[in-house]
């Protein structure tokens, strides 16, 4: 299996479809969408006080409807897959992502991905979804989904989640092929349902090569109990870094918004475990715990007043192209296979934003030629 980057396309205002004609050229396996209501970075640090970019975007919370982007991005490309990073099963019932992807699949001539996950505190507590047992109710969605486009003719279903009486989706699938289905997974659980369910795999947080490896074998163990091929499960990540020398690496480290929106990533346990205590506490789990509108401005104040940044460097990549592109090569070694280099350092500021993509493309082609 070829190693081959992948493309990101935010889905916040101001939307930009001007790099789709590249993604389109050959170069990437497939363009991600995320599906958020909100974003991870907290209002209260969202303005000029600490960030520049504040005055180009009112609200980092702009988000459009990341099933829609797909769709018209479907119709703006004609190569490339086109994957959802990911779609929640709690905001969304299972009978409407089963259309929705045959739908989007249909209008891509086969080229969808429906990424799925089993969501987070940001984009469900806030709206009064239930985010109670999201993980029992992540699992049950699949089925109805599977059961949805692989049944003919009325279904019924009585599950703790969900309940089908009488139902039925008889569109049938593009030229005879449902659309993959990814999942973004880390746990043990969420592991082992990738392994029966999965087509793709992203885990959630994989902070070393060993890790990952790790994680893909629960992944890859399951599938072979499930009786599927392990090997056809297509492995892939998000490799949250920060690009750049030794200077601008500094700089970036003492930017608001980059100490806030790593450190909201990670958890404590993490943490702990390089020598380090998590200024929002050692109870905080990570993205699951980010609630963006309910993180005070004196709780993140008080945040930045602890932050380590040490802590940060023990974690995330930093580095100029070829030393992120020698630490990826790692994850590649471990069995990655479709690696997106997301540089957090665009969130410095202006003057990083302006130069992040550039970055990632040097870093990409310093891969490249490590993997050829």
């Amino acid at each position: 299996m070829r190693v081959q980057p992948a493309a990101f396309l935010r889905t916040t205002l101001p939307l930009d479809f001007s790099k789709l004609s590249e993604y389109d050229s050959g170069r990437y396996h497939s363009i991600w969408l995320p599906d958020h209501m909100v974003s991870f970075w907290p209002d209260s640090i969202w303005s000029s006080e600490f960030t520049d970019l504040a005055s180009v975007s009112p609200s980092p919370h702009r988000h459009l409807d990341g099933l829609a982007i797909a769709a018209a991005v479907s119709q703006q490309t004609k190569n490339v897959p086109i994957a959802m990073s990911v779609v929640d099963t709690v905001r969304r019932h299972p009978s409407l992502l089963a259309q929705t992807a045959l739908t989007i699949d249909h209008l891509a001539k086969g080229r969808f991905i429906l990424g799925l996950g089993s969501g987070e505190t940001e984009n469900t507590v806030p709206y009064g979804f239930d985010f109670n047992k999201p993980v029992g109710r992540f699992e049950e969605a699949l089925k109805v989904i599977r059961l949805l486009w692989d049944t003919q003719g009325p279904i019924d279903f009585e599950g703790k989640f969900f309940k089908l009486s009488h139902a039925r989706l008889d569109t049938e699938p593009y030229q005879g092929k449902f659309p993959s289905i990814w999942i973004g997974a880390s746990g043990p659980r969420m592991l082992g349902i990738t392994g029966r369910y999965a087509d793709g795999w992203w885990p959630a947080g994989a902070w070393t090569p060993e890790d990952f490896a790790a994680k893909l074998k629960v992944v890859r163990e399951s599938a072979e109990r499930a009786g599927r091929d392990p090997m056809a499960i297509t492995p892939a990540y998000i490799m949250m870094c920060l690009i750049g020398d030794e200077t601008e690496v500094a700089e970036m480290l003492e930017a608001p918004l980059i100490k806030a929106g790593i450190l909201m990533h990670l958890e404590a346990k993490l943490l702990n475990e390089r020598g380090f205590d998590h200024p929002l506490g050692n109870d905080w789990r990570g993205y699951q715990d980010i609630d963006p509108g309910a993180l005070t401005r004196e709780r993140i104040l008080d945040m930045l007043g602890k932050v380590d940044v040490r802590a940060i460097t023990s974690i995330v990549p930093t580095g100029a192209p070829k030393e992120i592109a020698r630490i990826v090569k790692g994850y590649v070694d471990a069995g990655l296979r479709v690696p997106k280099i997301l540089d957090y350092g665009g969130m410095a500021g202006m003057k990083y934003g302006a130069r992040s993509a550039e970055k990632v493309r040097q870093t990409e082609d310093e891969l490249l030629k490590l993997c050829a």
